[in-house]
């Protein structure tokens, strides 16, 4: 009896295990998509990515498999997409079928912004999962009698509150544009929340654009390489967050600028690291080049010397 008793421990140990790893997985893989939702709508990317861990089974529901629904989205009187049927709270209920789970991540979006029951979370601050998980449980996203208690305890067991800062759950080095292969869902659907900045050629070197709501953490994993090393390409310290618009390299600076590039004339604002991503100049050899202190500014109508160095007195 004992033994038997120790067989099934192990093996509801073993299931809880694999439960957990599932879970984890879905995080690590969708994640991003969470993070630019929220970007979008202010919906927190941890109350976004706890609805689908506990609505989609960690992506493996019936409906996330086949449906790519991933919210429980029912078909409701304004939907013009494709249907699906399956019993839920009523039998033979509608729900909505999409191409892809992007698809889902952004029609859940839209779902809570145009509907006026939803209105009053989005006077909640990005970062109150609480009070989002609680209005949604009050504005009737589900029927479940604990849903509120439900998504904060996913919340704060995998600490998915960090979304909310654009902190991922982890290194997504696994997740690596695989293509999504679902029965009677089309072979060759990507997630594809990455490859979204193109990549431009300035002064020679591989750059992105940044656009609002980048982080250098983000573009790093979009793009397979470390955060640090952006940091480092770009000379800025770690936190640094990007403006919209702002040059960031994606590999290192060069140690002078191209031959065209003699010197710069400093106009009124402009600071040594400005010019040293205008020209792709590593930052440490542009002082040195101009017999400049480290952290020292230049002034209105200086002349930078790029290429050679400056003259000694």
């Amino acid at each position: 009896m004992k033994r038997n008793t120790t067989c099934i421990t192990f093996i509801l140990i073993a299931i809880a295990a694999f439960a957990q790893q599932s879970r984890i997985n879905y995080i690590n893989k969708y994640q991003l998509l969470a993070i630019e939702e929220m970007a979008r709508s202010g919906i927190p990317a941890s109350i976004k990515m706890a609805q689908a861990c506990l609505e989609s089974g960690n992506g493996n529901s019936e409906l996330a498999i086949k449906s790519n629904n991933h919210f429980g989205i029912k078909c409701k009187s304004n939907w013009r997409g494709q249907k699906v049927y399956y019993d839920d709270d009523r039998k033979n209920e509608c729900f909505r079928k999409y191409k892809s789970v992007e698809d889902s991540y952004i029609d859940h979006t839209n779902f809570l912004m145009s509907n006026e029951r939803y209105a009053f979370l989005f006077q909640l601050s990005h970062d109150d999962y609480k009070g989002w998980a609680r209005g949604l449980k009050r504005a009737g996203y589900a029927t479940a009698r604990h849903y509120d208690r439900s998504l904060i305890e996913i919340i704060e067991k995998y600490k998915l509150y960090r979304l909310d800062n654009k902190e991922t759950y982890r290194s997504l080095t696994a997740y690596e544009q695989k293509q999504i292969v679902n029965p009677g869902i089309s072979n060759h659907i990507n997630i594809n929340p990455f490859k979204a900045h193109k990549i431009v050629t300035i002064n020679g070197l591989d750059a992105v654009i940044a656009r609002k709501g980048d982080t250098y953490e983000i573009l790093a994993q979009e793009l397979g390489i470390k955060a640090w090393e952006i940091y480092k390409y770009n000379d800025i310290a770690e936190g640094h967050i990007p403006r919209a618009n702002e040059v960031i390299y994606i590999e290192s600076k060069r140690r002078r600028a191209a031959r065209v590039h003699l010197r710069h004339k400093v106009e009124k604002g402009e600071t040594m690291h400005y010019i040293s991503q205008l020209y792709g100049i590593r930052l440490r050899p542009l002082y040195r080049r101009n017999r400049m202190d480290w952290g020292q500014e230049p002034h209105a109508g200086q002349m930078l010397y790029l290429r050679k160095r400056k003259p000694g007195n």
